[in-house]
């Protein structure tokens, strides 16, 4: 068994260019109607152009996989468009993400390496208040690539639980430049179009793009865990009667560029037509750009226009001292217009515009009025718990020097939890703190933040900083476990530490720790709710020791 370990553990430390992988170029005549396609970690896909999940077809994507993309723009733009008939099954883990990012993207790419490519378009059959066609509207630049006549551009319908598939455990990188024709066609990190509530949508983070993290056009489907960072426009846009709900969503802008952190739409043209955009999210993080944009129009936040309405619980908004404002929330009030005889305002007015149970801090002199200007805003927030603090995040820093962790710090009144309100919904998770964040950093192992070092806050939690007398590699408790386990260790010294896993071939399964670490105890949650039952062993580094421990995963 040692000569079997020590093989597998001089396997994995060969560089990676032993492993160089074939790479195999994508055209857009490469998925056909109906057929099944996969994509295996084997290779790295170069998507060359506009690629469509044609009609009836399922594309499957495997964990670990990397879909690189050409640069060209307008019409030579590269892209993936999963059509509104056809179904992607994209599962990545925790530690196998699946990444979409540019050729040009070697590893030394920053996030201010932005619109590299077109990005990835998801369509569907759920319904939108585009009011002619019956709901259906094409994307735009999407389809100026298309024939006319060609309907794979096309979003919406009347099936608001239609299922797309799935995609979970997705990076999308460096995405964002102008796809079609015009000037201004950019398609975001993530477009979602007419998506449906049977869509399983998890674990996505949207990179450096030079439009929108996300937008939504209409739709109703759910989502966990977003990662909107570093885009040159706004994090999070919805539009034409989006209605789903969304929880643990997280978003940090850049200083040097950057809109709004949500610009929350309504309707095009006259924006009285229904279905209303009212989403519902619980436990966000917006974090701004603090010392001010060079470019965009963030003059605000949160943005409510054009008869959107939208409910906020529990949640973090912070950092937002813009030079070009720096308000925390601004509501469309609309008179005098025959095609808008209803706004923003009405919806709050009537209930489908709510703020209840958050969080504001860094705007202005973190007074009310610096956070909302207008009048009936103020008197909302007040009304509904919400509270003007310091919400103390452990690490707010936009370099790459792992100082990124949005975890409250201990103490925080994020983590109060007598101010956590109930959505009254089964889809939110019952957690006892406001934000996207608790104890554990879910944003590393999968994320461009992880990869990149802006964060390295892995779940290792502070048991002691009384320097111990021994290195040491405890045994994991629960031992067996399903599928959630702990690990301490000890360190004598400060230094440079690594913890993984590995299966019983010796290939590293999960990392779990990589980087400095004062002298002290610790601990370390490992979730292996992604991995088959079987024995595992776990390995630090550190201190110029390594120790070994085996583990028992039943499920």
């Amino acid at each position: 068994m040692q000569r079997l370990l020590l093989l597998a553990f001089t396997i994995i430390a060969l560089p990676m260019a032993a492993f160089a992988q074939p790479e195999i170029r994508v055209t857009d005549a490469d998925i056909a109607p109906g057929s099944v396609t996969t994509w295996t970690s084997a290779n790295t896909y170069i998507l060359d152009g506009v690629v469509f999940v044609e009609d009836g077809a399922t594309l499957i994507i495997e964990p670990g996989t990397v879909i690189k993309a050409e640069s060209g723009q307008g019409n030579e733009a590269s892209a993936l468009v999963v059509t509104k008939d056809a179904t992607i099954l994209a599962e990545g883990t925790a530690s196998t993400p699946i990444v979409f990012t540019s050729v040009l993207d070697n590893g030394s790419l920053t996030f201010q390496d932005r619109g590299l490519w077109g990005g990835v378009v998801i369509l569907g059959q759920a319904s939108t208040n585009n009011p002619t066609d019956g709901g259906v509207k094409e994307v735009e630049g999407i389809n100026e690539i298309v024939a006319e006549g060609d309907d794979r551009a096309e979003y919406g319908g009347t099936d608001d639980a239609h299922n797309s598939g799935i995609f979970r455990y997705v990076s999308i990188r460096h995405s964002g430049i102008a796809v079609g024709d015009q000037a201004g066609n950019e398609i975001q990190g993530l477009t979602l179009g007419g998506v449906g509530s049977g869509t399983v949508i998890e674990y996505v983070e949207s990179f450096a793009s030079a439009d929108d993290g996300f937008e939504w056009f209409g739709g109703t489907v759910n989502t966990k865990y977003l990662v909107s960072a570093f885009n040159e426009d706004d994090a999070f846009d919805w539009d034409e009667g989006y209605r789903g709900k969304g929880q643990f969503w997280f978003a940090i802008q850049g200083n040097d560029v950057g809109g709004r952190t949500a610009e929350q739409d309504g309707a095009l043209g006259n924006e009285f037509f229904e279905p209303y955009s009212i989403p519902q999210l619980s436990n966000v993080t917006y974090i701004g750009p603090d010392a001010g944009t060079a470019e965009g129009d963030g003059a605000e936040m949160l943005i409510f226009r054009d008869n959107s309405g939208g409910k906020y619980w529990n949640s973090i908004f912070t950092e937002y001292s813009a030079l070009t404002g720096g308000n925390g929330i601004l509501v469309e009030v609309v008179a005098g217009d025959a095609n808008k005889p209803a706004d923003s305002e009405d919806r709050m007015a009537n209930g489908d515009l709510v703020l209840a149970n958050n969080l504001w801090w860094g705007f202005g002199d973190n007074s009310i009025g610096a956070i909302a200007p207008q009048d009936f805003v103020q008197t909302h927030l007040l009304a509904n718990a919400n509270r003007i603090a310091n919400p103390q995040l452990r690490g707010v820093s936009r370099e790459a020097d792992g100082g990124l962790d949005p975890r409250p710090a201990v103490g925080s009144p994020a983590l109060d939890a007598t101010q956590v309100a109930d959505p009254g919904d089964a889809f939110f998770t019952t957690v006892p703190y406001v934000g996207a964040f608790g104890d554990e950093n879910w944003l590393v192992g999968w994320t461009a933040l992880g990869a990149l070092g802006f964060t390295t806050g892995v779940a290792i939690e502070p048991i002691s900083s009384e320097v111990p007398s021994f290195f040491a590699l405890k045994q994991n408790y629960p031992n067996p476990f399903n599928p959630t386990t702990t690990i301490e260790f000890q360190l004598v010294s400060a230094g440079a530490i690594r913890l993984a896993v590995y299966d019983v071939l010796g290939r590293e399964v999960a990392l779990l720790a990589d980087g400095v670490q004062p002298a002290g105890t610790y601990s370390v949650r490992f979730d292996a709710r992604d991995m088959a039952s079987g024995l595992y062993f776990y390995t630090l580094e550190g201190n110029g020791v390594n120790s070994t421990r085996k583990m028992l995963l039943i499920k």
